[in-house]
């Protein structure tokens, strides 16, 4: 049985044994190549790496922009993303990862820049009290993507 921190979380990290760093998100796509070519055009991603893995069966790649890579596969038969998934406000009823974000110097102008290049819009950019603006754009494929404005820390 395991026990639970009494520490409240909202007043710092908790120490752990063991260092966490980000490494990549993985996304399944329908058509692999056109993915890529979504993610270098729209958002300035490079190739990594290509693989397949024979056992599952699929084929994917590593992008990376910076310090960060996506690995975006495409499996055989697999299910289409389902229609509320495409959008912020009705995928959040759903249980499981949301979406990836991306932090921009101005989201304004991010946003118009995407606009001109035909990027799908899920949900224009917005303010929250107390937070950045931001707002979701959509892939080539329907997976959602956050952009925030970057907000010193």
């Amino acid at each position: 049985m395991s026990t639970i921190s009494e520490a409240t979380h909202e007043e710092g990290q908790v120490a752990m044994p063991f260092e966490l760093k980000a490494d990549h998100c993985g996304i399944s796509v329908p058509d692999l190549e056109s993915s890529i070519v979504w993610y270098c055009d729209m958002l300035g991603f490079s190739v990594e790496q290509r693989f397949t893995v024979e056992v599952v069966p699929f084929k994917a790649v590593f992008l990376r922009h910076g310090d960060f890579r996506i690995e975006l596969f495409e499996v055989p038969g697999a299910a289409p993303l389902p229609e509320e998934r495409r959008y912020p406000n009705q995928d959040l009823r759903t249980h499981g990862t949301k979406h990836i974000a991306f932090v921009v110097q101005d989201v304004r102008a991010v946003f118009a820049e995407l606009k001109r290049r035909g990027v799908d819009i899920a949900m224009d950019v917005f303010m929250l009290e107390g937070m950045s603006p931001g707002g979701f754009i959509r892939d080539n494929a329907g997976n959602l993507i956050e952009l925030l404005e970057s907000q010193k820390r």
